[in-house]
């Protein structure tokens, strides 16, 4: 029935059955030799919107049951002493994905009011974009200046910024990848800043597709014709037994 599409477990070859158009388009986008970039970063914050979690090992078994599909590469920083994020990349390593891994930097973010005038942006700024900031009044800005006190009274004085981008790393393998023999690339993001590498791809005569939530994709992005798939389709294959409808 499918051309490419080799179900690695009994699970799997059930729900495609039952969805048998979903792996249809995908036979489509996931012809020719193809790598999967996933940016898990992003992963967790959708999963937020989505109200269901992707398990990681159905995903690597349901993409691998696409037998054009080659590397499975998946990036997310390591918090040093954080025991979820340290299992979490062994896991993925034991589920044969290609890790891309590096320390999560923890910047502090000072709140402390007491040197500023109460009606003073200067904190505010490194928490507000400049566009909405402008549009607050005076009252406004005193009130949350009044909020940031108080926190302060508490003994609160700094607020911790974890960081831990992976454009570069994701941009340097797709780059790489371009150069070779691979025809396709699925990009699990919707970040602006890989509207050069799409378009790269795109022009060297390969295709380019993101993997997506209904969030609306970047002008960026959009305008370079690359093609969008929302994840929501692939919900059964993908999510925790125990949210399944």
């Amino acid at each position: 029935m499918f051309k490419i599409f080799k179900p690695k477990t009994d699970k799997i070859k059930d729900l495609s059955i039952l969805y048998p158009k979903v792996i249809e388009e995908l036979e489509t986008i996931l012809a020719g030799r193809t790598n999967i970039y996933i940016d898990f970063s992003n992963v967790i914050f959708w999963q937020n919107k989505i109200n269901w979690h992707i398990d990681i090992k159905r995903l690597k078994q349901f993409l691998n049951s696409f037998e054009t599909v080659e590397k499975i590469y998946i990036y997310y920083g390591k918090l040093k002493g954080d025991d979820y994020s340290e299992k979490l990349i062994k896991k993925l390593e034991g589920y044969s994905y290609e890790v891309r891994s590096k320390p999560v930097k923890i910047m502090p973010l000072s709140i402390d009011v007491s040197s500023i005038k109460i009606n003073s942006p200067f904190l505010l700024e490194n928490f507000i974009k400049k566009s909405l900031l402008s549009k607050l009044n005076l009252e406004d800005i005193e009130y949350l200046n009044g909020k940031l006190k108080k926190l302060n009274d508490q003994g609160i004085k700094f607020l911790e910024q974890r960081k831990c981008n992976f454009d570069v790393e994701m941009g340097i393998d797709i780059t790489i990848d371009s150069m070779s023999d691979i025809d396709n690339f699925i990009l699990w993001t919707e970040d602006s800043d890989f509207e050069g590498p799409v378009r790269s791809i795109i022009e060297k005569g390969k295709k380019a597709t993101l993997f997506m939530t209904a969030r609306r994709v970047s002008s960026e992005l959009s305008q370079t014709g690359v093609r969008k798939f929302e994840i929501k389709k692939i919900k059964e294959f993908i999510c925790w037994n125990k949210e399944l409808d």
